[in-house]
């Protein structure tokens, strides 16, 4: 298992478990842990253990967004290493996630704030503690949600909603966050882990090609219009059918047409 610095890597069931390990400074950002997060990202892609990547953060705490510290002082002086790590910062959160050729799910367990916020956005799925803080705090320090934090907002949330949180710097909890959309269940913290685990090892018991062109398919759909949707859905079926050597009908379609399960209410046995 290879080992990193400010991440912690894990792997059962199929399920790939990424801690943010920065506890002292609330799992805050610095360089070195966007630089992890891209090693261990990129060395999970093809790893057909892990077919379903979960990220949290240690000591109860999920990210305090960027380090303030070590990216915007420390690197002022020094233009080509901040934009360097910009661009690596809002590469991983905001294309990389989004793209990844596995569901990647965001386990919330504590403080959620700014930068932070698109970590979650990144992820297909998002679960919380009921008592996480979220909160987009740049207003209260004369920034804005910057990077690409603001485009993570316009994706997800309601004007009202991004604007209010955006505009205040107020926080607000796992239930709020839930009932804005911004994550998609909220749990009692003490079965977060339990309920997180479960949905993730669900989504690896499932056909990874299928699961994968599932993801895909809505993902480069947003961006297309209709004609180059329905061509490039087509595609897709056609590229699924050799990556999975047709399984889809093989033993999908074929077991439920025999008795085997009932697709509409179990995942194929298979």
């Amino acid at each position: 298992m290879a080992k990193f610095d400010n991440l912690l890597l894990e792997k059962k069931d199929g399920v790939a478990v990424i801690t943010l390990n920065r506890p002292s400074k609330k799992n805050a950002m610095s360089p070195a842990l966007h630089r992890d997060m891209v090693a261990a990202l990129e060395l999970l892609r093809d790893d057909k253990n892990a077919r379903v990547v979960v990220i949290t953060g240690a000591g109860g705490v999920f990210c305090a967004g960027m380090d303030l510290k070590e990216f915007f002082l420390e690197l002022k002086d020094k233009p080509s290493e901040y934009e360097a790590v910009w661009k690596m910062a809002t590469e991983w959160r905001g294309r990389t996630l989004r793209y990844y050729p596995k569901p990647v799910i965001a386990m919330v367990n504590g403080f959620c704030f700014g930068g932070a916020f698109s970590i979650v956005e990144g992820c297909d799925l998002a679960f919380a503690a009921e008592e996480a803080t979220f909160g987009l705090s740049e207003i209260n320090f004369k920034l804005f949600p910057g990077g690409c934090v603001s485009k993570s907002l316009a994706n997800l949330l309601r004007p009202r909603d991004a604007l209010y949180y955006g505009m205040s710097g107020e926080t607000f909890d796992g239930v709020e966050a839930a009932r804005i959309g911004f994550i998609n269940k909220a749990f009692p913290k003490d079965k977060l882990v339990e309920q997180t685990m479960a949905v993730a090892r669900n989504l690896a018991s499932k056909d990874p090609n299928a699961m994968r062109a599932t993801k895909e398919g809505y993902r480069y759909s947003l961006e297309m219009t209709w004609d180059a949707a329905m061509n490039y859905a087509m595609a897709k079926e056609l590229e699924l059918v050799q990556r999975q050597n047709d399984a889809f009908r093989k033993e999908g379609i074929q077991d439920f047409l025999k008795g085997k399960y009932k697709p509409g209410l179990e995942a194929h046995p298979g």
